[in-house]
């Protein structure tokens, strides 16, 4: 398979051992009762394996409504699905998947979600500060709160619940020069961190305003509890939800879907530059 014969949303990438496994949200409905996740395997970021199955949300009670963003991380030896379903009480939340392999099979770490019970909570990351400690970075909907945000809250070590409350690290409406399209509304989406040179650490996140932008914003503290400044936008052509990794030959690279629209999405890489200031794509 080629990327333009993938339809999928939100794409994530874990590179291991020579392979890429691409992972994505099922674009059919916008992800909704999807019944799972798949991975696609490779070693050009150009050819893909046919999708496989690697999370049955339906065997789980999770096939209610989202299944959203799957992000797949390696901690501690195992292998963590961070991914947005719905919760018993209807409202949206992150939850934890684990499995010895990147291919699966994943099950949930607890029968919750790590996001407040209350809040419409969605795209859940996983950062490891400097001092080890994991936190989740998740951002709380603007269809509760109007003025989205994006918040942190400290995990126990062993990812089954949070330690601590949530902290707000930024809204929707501090992002650089962007406006919702109804004027009411910020969108936050999608938030991805990454340490670039001069020990600068970076969140990539996602907006809507007149189309789907990959923005940008810098910890000025270099850790999670920020300040947070949002700088220029990396990708506005109706393109976002991405992450960024190291590839084989140790190039720095974005994936993002593109465009934001039903059954069109597809993911596109990019070779991004990091200036030690800000990371910006390759011309």
């Amino acid at each position: 398979m080629k990327n333009a014969d993938i339809n999928i949303r939100d794409p994530f990438v874990l590179c291991e051992n020579g392979t890429y496994y691409l992972y994505g949200t099922r674009a059919a409905d916008f992800g909704m009762r999807t019944g799972g996740f798949d991975v696609y395997t490779g070693t050009d970021l150009e050819t893909w394996s046919e999708p496989k199955p690697v999370f049955d949300s339906a065997a789980f009670g999770l096939n209610k409504a989202s299944n959203w963003a799957p992000e797949v991380h390696r901690y501690r030896g195992k292998y963590y699905i961070f991914a947005t379903f719905e919760q018993e009480n209807g409202n949206r939340g992150t939850y934890a998947l684990v499995a010895a392999s990147p291919e699966g099979p994943f099950a949930p770490v607890s029968g919750k979600a790590l996001t407040p019970f209350d809040w419409w909570s969605l795209d859940g990351t996983l950062y490891v500060s400097k001092a080890g400690d994991p936190y989740l970075v998740f951002c709380h909907e603007h269809v509760q709160i109007l003025d989205g945000t994006v918040a942190a809250v400290r995990l126990k070590d062993d990812l089954s619940a949070p330690a601590g409350e949530p902290v707000v690290l930024f809204k929707g409406s501090d992002s650089y020069g962007v406006k919702y399209e109804d004027g009411e509304r910020y969108v936050t989406d999608g938030p991805f961190l990454w340490r670039g040179k001069n020990d600068r650490l970076y969140m990539i996140w996602s907006t809507c305003c007149d189309g789907y932008y990959q923005c940008l914003a810098v910890s000025e503290s270099g850790e999670i509890d920020g300040p947070w400044t949002q700088l220029e936008p990396i990708f506005t052509e109706d393109g976002g939800h991405g992450m960024l990794f190291t590839d084989l030959n140790g190039q720095l690279r974005l994936t993002l879907h593109c465009p934001n629209v039903s059954l069109q999405e597809h993911p596109r890489f990019f070779r991004v530059e990091d200036t030690g200031e800000r990371i910006s794509i390759k011309e």
